[in-house]
């Protein structure tokens, strides 16, 4: 048994190296834990790098999901200055283009006052001052939020290991596929083994493969998103905050209270079943580059396929088209993400074994929740 230059082996090992994994290397090495994080492939290329980069507290539930998502928020601001990630405080703006998304926008905000959001109307003027690339016609206002941040996820992934290794002394076992854990345990393919005094597996849906059992009883789903990136946008156009149409109201969990959802839930139905076919509401954020971001849609579980959809991308930048202006529209890249997804839960937790805790599947909110769920799963275990 490889014993690696920790001696007698690790207090933390954690396998899979995308945001949830990385919350939970972090959270732990904080603590003063030895950390060893692995990962099978060179870097981490699942989810948690094929996203738009929103940390979005805007979209979580009352209660304990905000309050979560606001700590992830703070964690997030944290780390960029502890390891230089770009990190844009833009906040966003729901648009309204219809009389029934403004009547939830406002509901919501009536409702907003007394709890952790911070969320106010903005006026049609108010609005077009915020961003240029909101579409004037038919607008009607907006919702503003101040919390939200945008990341890069592709040079978050890649650069938040190094920082844990070069600043908090977690080792990184990349390339290094694992292929059982147990008993203080993990074994990888190629026959190393390693010893550690508790076992995190972060590994999405792949935890399958580990926990074959688990997996099946779990209830997870697995949901598929396409998304577009377009060029960098001319003469350092910004499209300010991140941008969503109202036809994301009916898909956060933070409108489901608001009784006038239903209206507008019904006349998308009426007036655009093909949207609700493919679970397609519109948003757009803009990376350092000047690069936007847009999707996205929502496919599921036996609906899930390699294939991406021609119909599917023509629908989104249809809508897209009818909330937002921007200077160029050429697309540099298309490309889709699976995630998994558990219906009930903010993230799926199990402990198949003593030692063992499975921590996966936060859904589409990966970036949003992943630091705060750590940190509170790493503050209760700290305690013990």
């Amino acid at each position: 048994m490889t014993r690696d230059d920790h001696g007698s082996g690790y207090d933390v090992a954690v396998v899979g190296a995308g945001i949830v994994g990385l919350a939970h290397a972090w959270m732990a090495a904080r603590r003063g834990y030895r950390v060893a994080l692995f990962e099978r492939s060179s870097w981490a290329h699942g989810a948690s790098i094929r996203n738009f980069g929103m940390v979005w507290p805007v979209g979580q539930p009352a209660g304990h999901p905000i309050e979560t998502a606001l700590r992830s928020r703070d964690l997030w601001l944290e780390l960029s200055k502890a390891c230089g990630l770009w990190i844009n405080r833009c906040g966003s703006i729901h648009l309204a283009h219809r009389l029934d998304e403004l009547a939830v926008l406002e509901e919501f905000c009536e409702f907003a006052a007394s709890t952790a959001y911070s969320a106010r109307m903005l006026s049609r003027d108010e609005v077009l001052e915020q961003s240029a690339a909101a579409n004037p016609n038919g607008l009607l206002g907006g919702m503003w939020s101040d919390t939200e941040l945008c990341v890069n996820p592709r040079q978050a992934v890649s650069t938040i290991p190094k920082w844990l290794s070069e600043s908090l002394d977690v080792a990184l076992h990349f390339d290094t596929l694992i292929v059982s854990a147990g008993e203080g345990r993990l074994a990888a393919s190629d026959g190393r083994m390693w010893q550690a005094d508790r076992i995190v597996i972060c590994s999405g849906s792949d935890f399958q493969t580990l926990f074959p059992t688990v997996f099946a009883d779990s209830g997870l789903q697995r949901c598929k998103l396409q998304m577009m990136k377009t060029v960098p946008q001319p003469d350092g156009f910004r499209i300010g905050p991140h941008l969503a149409s109202g036809l994301t109201l009916r898909h956060n969990a933070s409108f489901r209270q608001c009784a006038s959802l239903a209206a507008l839930r019904d006349r998308i139905a009426e007036e655009t079943p093909e949207l609700d076919q493919f679970g397609i509401h519109v948003i757009a954020s803009q990376n350092g580059d000047g690069e936007v971001i847009l999707g996205d849609s929502h496919e599921y579980d036996d609906n899930v396929t390699p294939f991406d959809s021609s119909e599917i991308e023509s629908l989104m930048l249809r809508e897209l088209r009818r909330v937002l202006v921007l200077p160029d529209w050429s697309l540099t890249e298309r490309w889709h993400g699976i995630y998994a997804r558990h219906p009930d839960r903010l993230i799926f937790e199990a402990e198949p074994l003593p030692g063992v805790h499975i921590a996966v599947g936060p859904g589409g909110a990966g970036m949003t929740m992943s630091f705060g769920l750590a940190d509170n799963r790493w503050s209760e275990w700290h305690g013990q």
